[in-house]
């Protein structure tokens, strides 16, 4: 229960990053709404994770699943670039967090 707290928590931290860009082109109340309850879901999820997981891991993977997440929301939905190398560094962090999941 507490690794899909951790997940969630981190699709929540994505939403947040995609609503920090509606505030930055829309500035109205729904985009700021949308920040505020995505963030703070995203770190009650994340504070109800670490009671049982070890503080570390829940942060790493928590902020592997936003970074991974909020990157590829860029490359899709904002036309990012997608150069090979930002692909690698992503799989790169996507591979830590898996990896830091199997060790615990």
């Amino acid at each position: 229960m507490a690794w899909a707290a951790v997940v969630l928590a981190g699709i929540c931290e994505v939403i947040g990053v995609i609503a920090i860009k509606g505030v930055t082109q829309k500035k109205g109340w729904t985009a700021y709404a949308m920040l505020f309850a995505s963030f703070a879901g995203s770190f009650a999820l994340l504070s109800y994770a670490m009671n049982t997981l070890a503080m570390g891991t829940a942060y790493a993977v928590w902020t592997g699943i936003g970074t991974v997440g909020s990157t590829l929301t860029g490359m899709f939905l904002f036309g990012e670039p997608k150069e090979w190398r930002r692909l690698l560094f992503i799989s790169m962090i996507l591979g830590s967090a898996v990896g830091l999941k199997l060790i615990s």
